[in-house]
């Protein structure tokens, strides 16, 4: 069964909203984390902007999933 990129950017969305939410952190502090600006992350949450890929491996790492869970290929 495939995937389509839409699917896989609502997941992304979903994912990192529900991570973050979970560990009670604001995006604020995810973003200075990253170093980048909370509007960034925002955007990144709200699929307005997609998920560089060295931001996505420090987000993995951060909250301790893997990139696939991330992406909402594993669960």
């Amino acid at each position: 069964m495939s995937i389509s990129l839409n699917e896989i950017l609502y997941n992304i969305f979903m994912r990192l909203k529900e991570l973050r939410e979970e560990k009670n952190i604001t995006q604020q502090a995810i973003a200075s984390f990253l170093n980048i600006k909370q509007n960034t992350y925002s955007q990144y949450e709200n699929e307005k902007r997609q998920l560089p890929i060295d931001i996505l491996i420090k987000l993995s790492r951060f909250y301790k999933v893997t990139t696939d869970y991330i992406l909402g290929l594993d669960d």
